[in-house]
């Protein structure tokens, strides 16, 4: 049989096996260079390590990293597109940081969810991740060591602020370190192979509501049952012929479940926010950005928590004072006080370092307009994750 095989093989053939044969001898020879340059990197990275370590500098320092980023893809000539290349480099910085120090990051469990991926996406698979029950718990292992990170949602730009996150940012002396976009968009996920079979439908009331149209035109007579987390609804769903979760598509490789629908949303364009936060005592360790001359293009933001005495034009002076001084602000919340009725404290953000030298007469204004303030950390504004996590492109 194989020299009847062989025998039917033509000169084209012979001639694209020996193209392919020298074209992998070159990805080889690639291969190795890449090995050994990668090699050499880790060690300068560990050599800075030990530095920092000296100096007791923070590990992870996100402006570094961005301003990498951007000069890679400045100089990116293709056909690698910089999706793919941050992507890369993102892992390069995971496993430089973890050849340092390994970092701990908390976020809001189980493994599977939208706040795991985000997470996995942004610091790379070579940080030690940990599951948290609620948001407070993120908090407060941030706060008490036991986590070097922590992953929190802020707010979605669908739904609004994540309150619970803005309220414990004025009960835990914590930082931000940096912030980034997320993409949600949801796929029905099942241990079926056949749309038809699906019986009940899982998953955690956000994304339940967030999918009830689609579900009523292509799922009428399923039973919606919701349950503490997307992860949960598709471990949930495993080996239980009949059923399907709500969830990102990147669980049915986690899980090997099949994603019978992808997008199954009723509204696109649905981001969430999500910020870095440490310990209030690891912000004076960023160094650099302090230092750098801000663009007031929004690559550099800034967030404050204050609060103000209770008389007409509180809150317009201070506003004034960013107007009067072009700090672009991009957000204001008001939140209410612990413990104080109709006593509010607000978080905003604004488009600029405020800890460079050039605004510390704003600062001085400030902190004489506020009854209190705290300056939450100024940090490079954050990237759009724009891939779905998900390793099927028709994802997007």
């Amino acid at each position: 049989m194989s020299d009847a095989t062989s025998s039917t093989r033509t000169g084209d053939d012979i001639q694209r096996e020996q193209q392919l044969a020298a074209i992998r001898a070159g990805i080889d020879a690639i291969d190795a260079k890449l090995l050994k340059l990668i090699n050499e990197r880790s060690r300068l990275s560990l050599e800075v390590g030990r530095i920092k370590a000296s100096g007791k500098s923070a590990v992870f320092k996100p402006q570094r990293e961005e301003e990498i980023l951007e000069r890679l893809t400045a100089h990116n000539e293709g056909p690698l597109p910089p999706s793919a290349l941050t992507a890369i480099w993102r892992e390069i910085f995971s496993s430089s940081r973890s050849l340092q120090t390994p970092l701990r990051v908390a976020y809001l469990g189980p493994e599977g969810t939208f706040s795991y991926f985000a997470g996995v996406e942004y610091l790379g698979h070579s940080a030690s991740f940990r599951p948290s029950t609620d948001i407070v718990q993120i908090f407060e292992d941030v706060q008490a060591g036991i986590c070097d990170l922590g992953v929190v949602p802020l707010e979605n730009s669908l739904q609004g602020t994540v309150g619970v996150s803005f309220d414990l940012f004025s009960r835990f002396p914590v930082s931000i370190l940096a912030e980034l976009y997320a993409p949600i968009s949801h796929c029905l996920l099942s241990s079926s192979e056949h749309f038809s079979d699906i019986k009940t439908v899982y998953s955690h009331p956000q994304p339940l509501a967030q999918c009830a149209i689609w579900l009523r035109t292509h799922l009428p007579q399923a039973s919606l049952v919701p349950v503490e987390s997307t992860a949960a609804a598709a471990r949930m769903v495993q080996n239980n012929p009949g059923t399907a979760a709500i969830g990102i598509g990147n669980l049915a490789e986690m899980l090997r479940l099949n994603v019978l629908a992808r997008g199954i949303e009723d509204a696109k364009g649905n981001w969430t926010r999500f910020v870095i936060i440490s310990r209030a005592g690891d912000q004076h360790k960023l160094g650099s950005l302090a230092q750098q001359k801000s663009r007031g293009d929004g690559s550099t933001k800034s967030s404050l928590l204050f609060t103000l005495a209770d008389k007409p034009g509180a809150l317009s002076a201070v506003l004034n004072l960013f107007a009067e001084n072009q700090i672009n602000m991009r957000k204001l919340e008001s939140r209410p006080m612990t413990g104080q009725c109709w006593r509010y404290i607000f978080f905003v953000d604004v488009e600029t370092d405020i800890l460079q030298e050039q605004y510390s007469g704003v600062l001085d204004a400030l902190k004489g307009l506020c009854t209190n303030l705290r300056i939450l950390g100024s940090y490079p504004a954050g990237p759009q994750l724009d891939r779905m996590w998900d390793p099927d492109d028709t994802a997007q």
